[in-house]
């Protein structure tokens, strides 16, 4: 946790100006969850809260209260407690939590039911996460039940409920000049890993075995924990998208396919990196190998400020297109194929999506139904692939049990765009010349 907390100051003071009068907002840190039996998952606090505090302990919930000139920020916290510290781990406790992170007020979460009823009394609205009303709705329900049993006393029950993501993910969407130097930073992490899987890939190998490589240059260079699950497929197992097995053992002549990404400071890298178990594309490889990143280079150069989110797609949906018909994969015209989208026979997925927090990060991909337009400090993936399985009984054999995907983070700036996923080879020539000098 870092101990600069200006910029979740910052946050909850542009959040502030976006809240309406009389408004409290509250979003929770999450809760433990159960692997098996008494066993926890590693904890990671959910991305909304993290944003707005820089505190990763579970059972916290952060509180906005604003009335008139009145912005107060509460967080409640699990209080200490020797016994459960002993095994469990250090807490920071209430009495240091508001001087430490900056708050206004601190409360045992012990409390939380109590100290409620009062921060919500006289708020027209309450704002929270619709996504989380199955977690918030009986809380809800019972603040709202409490204010109107006090009607005769004057007291106004809140009588508006407002998403929170509507406001907060339109500004996680928007990355700052420091956000971004984390994002780069998580970048280049991801690609110390990814070159260390590269180094540790060899036929006869298994695939977590290149997993555990790749993981392992994600710490050993300053990541605490992975942005998402790794991806090592080999062979056709590359055709599974979101394949996580991760078990089988690696062939001569199989490609190789890593979709993995480091976090760093809460935020993921995410880079897909296709090459050849033994260090030589066979021809075919090459050709698919070719198309595929002549369409991530295509919709790269074309990304910068007013450029509608869809175009990226349609330029790779073109090129991919046209290179399938180069060779006899598909056959018709392009523009028929298109319109009939016969590609996605073997190109399924978009081309990218948005990319912080989150892998899959929050933000609207469309306003008032129009597909937005690129502005600077959005980041992005560009990630097209090709997947032709070997059951894919229309298409020549040589091409079979192939799956393919190249993925960069790509921010947008006020130029045009900024790779933050340099450092790897990406043509043919450069995988094999790294490969036979590793």
């Amino acid at each position: 946790m870092t101990q600069d907390f200006t910029p979740f100051i910052e946050r909850r003071q542009t959040l502030f100006d976006q809240l309406p009068d009389h408004s409290v907002a509250f979003v929770s840190a999450g809760e433990e969850q159960i692997r098996n039996r008494d066993v926890e998952y590693p904890f990671r606090p959910a991305s909304d809260f993290f944003y707005l505090t820089g505190f990763a302990e579970p059972d916290s919930v952060l509180v906005l209260v604003k009335s008139g000139e009145l912005r107060q920020t509460h967080l409640f916290l699990r209080p200490k407690d020797e016994e459960q510290e002993i095994w469990q781990g250090r807490r920071l406790g209430v009495e240091a939590a508001a001087s430490f992170l900056k708050i206004d007020q601190a409360w045992s979460i012990d409390d939380f039911e109590e100290q409620m009823n009062e921060l919500v009394e006289g708020a027209v609205h309450l704002v929270f996460s619709f996504a989380e009303l199955a977690h918030w709705s009986d809380w809800v329900s019972g603040w709202i039940g409490a204010q109107k049993a006090k009607a005769r006393k004057g007291v106004q029950a809140p009588s508006r409920l407002q998403d929170l993501d509507t406001i907060l993910h339109e500004m996680r969407l928007f990355k700052s000049a420091r956000e971004i130097e984390w994002m780069r930073e998580a970048a280049q992490i991801s690609v110390a890993g990814h070159l260390a899987a590269m180094k540790a890939t060899a036929p006869g190998r298994y695939e977590y075995q290149v997993q555990a490589e790749l993981e392992n240059g994600f710490k050993q260079s300053g990541s605490p924990r992975v942005g998402f699950n790794s991806i090592v497929a080999s062979g056709e197992n590359a055709c599974i998208l979101h394949y996580t097995e991760n078990d089988a053992r690696i062939e001569d002549g199989q490609l190789v396919l890593i979709d993995a990404g480091a976090e760093y400071a809460g935020y993921a890298g995410d880079i897909t990196h296709t090459f050849p178990a033994n260090g030589r594309f066979t021809p075919p490889q090459a050709e698919l190998y070719n198309l595929v990143l002549k369409a991530q280079q295509s919709v790269i150069d074309a990304i910068r400020p007013g450029v509608p989110y869809n175009r990226l797609h349609e330029i790779s949906v073109e090129v991919l297109t046209e290179g399938l018909v180069a060779l006899d994969i598909l056959t018709g015209t392009v523009d028929d194929l298109i319109e009939q989208e016969a590609y996605k026979a073997f190109f399924m997925h978009g081309t990218g999506h948005w990319l912080g927090m989150d892998v899959h990060d929050v933000g609207d991909y469309k306003q008032d139904g129009e597909w937005r337009c690129l502005q600077p400090g959005m980041v992005l993936t560009v990630e097209p692939g090709l997947y032709i399985s070997e059951t894919a009984e229309s298409v020549p054999d040589a091409y079979r049990g192939i799956g393919i995907r190249i993925e960069d983070d790509v921010v947008v700036t006020e130029q045009g765009h900024e790779v933050l996923t340099q450092g790897l080879p990406r043509t043919v020539a450069e995988i094999e010349s790294w490969m036979a000098q590793r």
